[in-house]
């Protein structure tokens, strides 16, 4: 058996067995469960897994393994259970024992059961913020890749623009890598609106549909359509990331309530047929023009804010980062990134925001210095490190800086003082969302970089001095055990 395969055998046992999850998935860093009955689930145990780095409780049973290796560990799990990821575990464990009927009695049951806990539960704010994190986690990964080939196009530019490089040779490579960079981008739109159909349970290509319509590609050359607000000619893409997320929201609410009332026979006829008209005309005669005006006034509002606080915005921002991605909070945000990319070709927010990692490394370093004697504190340390420099900051901060308290803080005000220092030099975005970081570099837009790293060297420090003089508990430094 492999390390992760045994990983996933103990985490099974301390949730209450295989019976009682229902379903396994992951995301960058964490396994995430479906648990039936939370009283059989033993936190306090599950936590000392070895190479469990933390548990958080929400929705689903988030169990943070880190990088890497999730992904063996979920996929482990999924095959001690004879599932795929996101299936459900107990329809494939029971389903050759019961009859058709019983089942069907049984997930209706069930679903009920499920929905009506959610309510009771989770408030409005944090199922909308799951659901943004549903929508736009699955799509990181082509963000990372796409925004990586950007950069190394952008690092190619500059030396030809520099003479390093002969034009006549090295155009037609930055021209190619353009070509894959906008794969992602450039239909990103369409992406979106897929992933917004699954979550809020409409017909995937309808999804697409609907954020493709905000593309204006059939639109005749020379032709246009007025916005009913400002009287000026809408614009492809107007409105966003914003207003696909609405437009398609809107879609799968129509979408269910007319298979509610259009018979058996002739739903696949009428419904996406009306669908795709009805929400086709209010997007681009309403939704598009009133999302365009309030995308370009997060925008804006956003860039006028760090404009002017400077410094003091980019300490604030940078100090409550991490106690919102403790809450969750921090997925509210990425809309905004993708929409400041859309109308700017980079986000500014992401670089300040991505000091509180650098906080978080700094007072790592300290802990380690000053707890030297403390066996597990530092093999913790060592283990999480490496990825937190590279922008992965879960492993730090649920094994190391929350557990012990004062570490936290120091590393919160760490990561405001880097902000403060990006704050200062101002105008420096990234082209692309997801890495942090160190992994961030390549990525920040108009040769910014070195603002950047002096930034994140400025959240080092500050993170390794604080914590060193004014974050480091007592008990931790006594010698621990093995």
């Amino acid at each position: 058996m492999t390390k992760e395969a045994e990983i996933g055998k103990q985490i099974f046992i301390h949730v209450g067995g295989m019976e009682n999850v229902s379903r396994i998935a992951h995301c960058m860093t964490r396994v995430r469960l479906g648990i039936v009955d939370s009283d059989l689930v033993d936190i306090a145990e599950l936590k000392k897994v070895p190479g469990v780095i933390g548990v958080v409780e929400d929705d689903t049973l988030q169990i943070i393994v880190g990088p890497g290796v999730v992904n063996k560990v979920a996929g482990a799990m999924a095959e001690m259970a004879g599932v795929k990821i996101g299936e459900t575990i107990q329809e494939n464990l029971d389903s050759s024992t019961k009859t058709g009927k019983e089942l069907v009695e049984e997930k209706a049951s069930k679903t009920k059961a499920e929905l009506k806990a959610k309510q009771n539960n989770s408030s409005g704010f944090k199922r909308l913020l799951k659901s943004i994190s549903n929508i736009f986690v699955p799509l990181i990964p082509g963000f990372v890749g796409a925004g990586l080939i950007a950069g190394i196009a952008a690092i190619i530019t500059n030396n030809v623009t520099a003479g390093y490089l002969d034009a006549a040779v090295w155009t037609q490579y930055i021209d190619i890598l353009g070509v894959i960079n906008k794969g992602i981008f450039a239909f990103l739109a369409i992406y979106v609106g897929i992933n917004t159909a699954n979550e809020f349970g409409g017909t995937p290509v309808l999804g697409g549909g609907i954020a493709g319509i905000t593309l204006l590609s059939g639109l005749a050359e020379g032709h246009t359509i007025t916005n009913i607000f400002t009287g000026d000619p809408i614009v492809a893409g107007q409105g966003g990331i914003i207003g696909v997320l609405l437009a398609v929201w809107l879609m799968c609410i129509l979408e269910k309530n007319l298979r509610k009332i259009i018979p058996n026979a002739i739903d696949i006829i009428f419904t996406p047929t009306l669908v795709l008209l009805i929400i086709g005309l209010v997007t681009i005669f309403l939704i598009m023009p009133f999302a365009g005006l309030v995308s370009d006034g997060l925008v804006n509002g956003i860039n006028w804010v760090i404009e002017v606080g400077g410094v003091f915005a980019g300490f604030v921002l940078g100090t409550l980062f991490l106690p919102m991605v403790m809450f969750g909070l921090h997925q509210v945000l990425t809309p905004i990134h993708v929409e400041m990319i859309a109308q700017n070709g980079y986000t500014i927010l992401l670089p300040i925001l991505a000091m509180a990692g650098g906080g978080q490394v700094g007072a790592a370093i300290a802990l380690w210095i000053r707890c030297r004697k403390n066996k597990p504190l530092v093999n913790m340390i060592k283990g999480g490190l490496p990825v937190g420099i590279l922008g992965i900051g879960e492993p730090l901060i649920y094994g190391v800086t929350i557990p012990l308290g004062k570490p936290f803080l120091t590393a919160c005000l760490g990561g405001g003082i880097g902000g403060a220092v990006i704050g200062y030099f101002g105008n420096v975005g990234a082209i692309a969302i997801g890495p942090s970081g160190v992994a961030l570099i390549p990525l920040i837009a108009n040769n910014e970089w070195l603002s950047y790293v002096i930034g994140l060297i400025a959240a080092y420090i500050g993170g390794f001095v604080l914590t060193y003089f004014f974050g480091t508990p007592k008990d931790a430094m006594n010698s621990v055990e093995l």
